[in-house]
């Protein structure tokens, strides 16, 4: 897939619309899920997609061929929302919507066999804990959260994406877990 969207890239930078179209058609769900679960809020996301494609079409001229486009728009992407993150007063809000309207939550991050009913319950219970505890990680662990546990990116490939070494990478994937287990334990720890 990465020569198609090479091939893409250089086409769309060669003025080649339908390119560019596909390659919008192929990011723009992940970058909006992306924007979704870094801001919280579904204009955000929205306007974080439309601000990456017009980044990435204007910037087309910049983008290295040796490098996977993948790394390249996401790095786009996870910069706006960083800057968009850094732009906002501190406010955490525990009420706030999580899904985003296309079925896509946080159920799908966690295994289930078929559970009934009362354990459903507390499945989605859970599913509402972690959601909470993850939009309280400090903004530096967020990032590398989400990318790791949401877009199953390796290490590399999001120390590539924020341009940071594995090592800072691996530092802050461990730290950021370690906030969510404290956090989920003092929460919810004494309901069990």
């Amino acid at each position: 897939m990465n020569y198609v969207e090479t091939r893409l890239a250089k086409l769309s930078r060669g003025g080649d619309r339908r390119a560019f179209a596909e390659l919008v058609e192929l990011y723009k769900d992940k970058i909006y899920h992306l924007g979704y679960r870094m801001l919280n809020q579904k204009q955000e996301a929205e306007d974080v997609v439309q601000e990456t494609f017009l980044r990435v079409y204007t910037n087309l001229h910049r983008y290295d061929e040796n490098q996977k486009f993948s790394t390249w728009i996401y790095r786009i992407a996870t910069n706006l929302c960083i800057d968009r993150l850094r732009k906002r007063k501190p406010s955490y809000s525990i009420d706030a919507e999580m899904t985003d309207g296309e079925g896509t939550d946080w159920h799908s991050m966690l295994a289930s066999d078929a559970a009934g009913p009362d354990e459903e319950l507390i499945l989605s219970e859970t599913q509402q804990n972690i959601r909470e505890a993850i939009q309280t990680l400090p903004d530096k662990y967020k990032s590398v959260v989400i990318l790791r546990y949401l877009h199953d990116m390796s290490l590399q490939e999001i120390g590539d994406v924020l341009d940071m070494p594995v090592t800072t990478v691996k530092t802050r994937v461990h730290r950021g877990r370690e906030f969510l287990r404290k956090r989920l334990d003092s929460e919810y720890g004494d309901k069990k």
